[in-house]
């Protein structure tokens, strides 16, 4: 499961007969998206797994808007189609890993997870997972919003660096790629099959889904062991 790397420069032209200004781009969020072999399959298993759990066990409830939210034992009841998406986090988030000289490093990740069902009308408000590293969400239905953007219940992530910037001059922006955000939100859409995996300590929540279908995920934690 290999890594593109990332631009870390580029140049921006200052005018004409000037030199290039080299831009760094420093201390980057990286959100890794990874569609996962053999979807389909998995994802009628766990959708059986977790509808019968949401008729057995009344919600959790933490960040999310209405909608069921088991408690974090989906290891002990997912099945095998849960634990090949557990195991998967897992390879995921090693591969993103590395000592602070970038070597890679074997890790025991411990992991906890839950599962998610949310239907018109419901999502989750910001929050961060302290005591984790890595944080992850697998989406079991995308309730159509994959294709039709219009349905909501994106996946959506507060800028760490802060909302000064949008406070103090909401109508100007920074020229660099992700710029265009700073001090306000990005948004990645629930594609069914697609695992995403972001640091545990950045905030994050689900818009509200506006279809007649249902959306389904796995939340996921890896803490190292």
């Amino acid at each position: 499961m290999p890594l593109m790397p990332q631009k870390t420069s580029s140049k921006a032209e200052i005018g004409p007969g000037k030199p290039n200004v080299q831009i760094r781009q420093l201390f980057p969020t990286p959100i890794a998206i990874l569609p996962v072999p053999d979807a389909a399959k998995i994802n009628d298993a766990l959708e059986s797994a977790i509808f019968e759990r949401e008729k057995a066990v009344p919600s959790v409830h933490h960040s999310n808007w209405g909608g069921w939210q088991s408690p974090t034992d989906f290891p002990d009841w997912c099945g095998d189609a849960g634990k090949t998406v557990m195991q998967i986090a897992r390879q995921m988030a090693t591969n993103l890993t590395c000592d602070r000289m970038g070597k890679p490093v074997p890790i025991n990740w411990r992991l906890n997870a839950w599962a998610n069902v949310n239907r018109l009308g419901q999502g989750n408000e910001f929050h961060t997972h302290p005591g984790a590293f890595w944080s992850a969400t697998y989406y079991v239905r995308d309730g159509g919003a994959g294709a039709d953007p219009s349905l909501g219940g994106e996946f959506e992530i507060q800028d760490p660096r802060g909302v000064g910037p949008a406070m103090l001059a909401p109508d100007l922006a920074i020229r660099t790629p992700g710029g265009q955000s700073i001090g306000a939100s990005e948004i990645v859409r629930p594609v069914a099959g697609n695992l995403v995996m972001f640091p545990s300590w950045l905030s994050h929540g689900v818009r509200p889904y506006s279809g007649k279908d249902v959306r389904i995920s796995i939340a996921l934690n890896l803490t190292p062991g």
